[in-house]
């Protein structure tokens, strides 16, 4: 934390049963956000397995000690933060993981954090007009297919929750559960991210979309992907 040379926390900007987000400001007056997990419980313990225990990346972690389970779930969200964010992906910067704290840019203004489409449905709804509301449909998928075919990981916990509208882009935010390509669970976690994306602009926002069969595979479909290049895989 010395390192980013933090001067103060300035409030919680979300909490949830397992972590809280923190704005904090740098002596540069610079923003960041400071997420920190808090517990482990067990119900927490058992949602995360799925997602820890299949990826290849974290094949030694020793899932019987508590503080290293704690450890290795904010070390996989700031790997994939990082694949994410080096890949061209829309997400926080990420800048830096200590045990259970990870540092990353902050997504908001004066100090108000932006807001998820959750949050905005109602103001999507009545404020934004067919073609804005398309515009983030397809980019909410444009962002996945990146995602899929850059950084070669399948988000799982995809939807309107976790998709940040902020100076009117759309950001990916909620990575810890991502897994690579080659864990077990990653076409079923695909499909069901997609399905939350037609859910939510298909049918509650009514922007007119293929069916879900048909979107899956326009994700998959990485031939005329430009991704970064000589990015290192982390």
């Amino acid at each position: 934390m010395r390192r980013l040379k933090l001067d103060r926390f300035a409030g919680v900007v979300n909490a949830g049963k397992e972590a809280r987000v923190y704005r904090a400001i740098g002596r540069d007056g610079r923003e960041y956000a400071v997420k920190i997990y808090l517990t482990v419980t067990a119900e927490f313990r058992r949602s995360i397995y799925k997602y820890l225990l299949g990826d290849p990346r974290f094949r030694n972690v020793d899932v019987s000690n508590t503080k290293k389970l704690f450890f290795a779930w904010a070390r996989k969200e700031f790997r994939n933060l990082k694949r994410m964010y080096e890949s061209g992906v829309n997400v926080p910067r990420p800048y830096l993981v200590y045990q259970n704290i990870i540092v990353m840019e902050f997504l908001g203004s004066n100090g108000v954090r932006a807001p998820t489409l959750h949050e905005i449905k109602q103001v999507l709804r009545s404020e934004f007009s067919e073609d804005e509301i398309r515009r983030l449909a397809l980019e909410a998928l444009e962002q996945y297919r990146r995602i899929y075919c850059c950084a070669r990981l399948v988000h799982a916990d995809y939807s309107e929750y976790n998709l940040v509208l902020h100076n009117d882009k759309l950001y990916v935010i909620d990575v810890a559960q991502a897994v690579s390509l080659d864990h077990p669970n990653a076409e079923d976690f695909l499909v069901h991210d997609v399905e939350n994306i037609y859910r939510f602009f298909g049918k509650e926002l009514s922007v007119g979309l293929p069916p879900v069969e048909e979107l899956v595979e326009q994700v998959k479909a990485c031939g005329d992907m430009v991704c970064p290049e000589n990015k290192e895989r982390v």
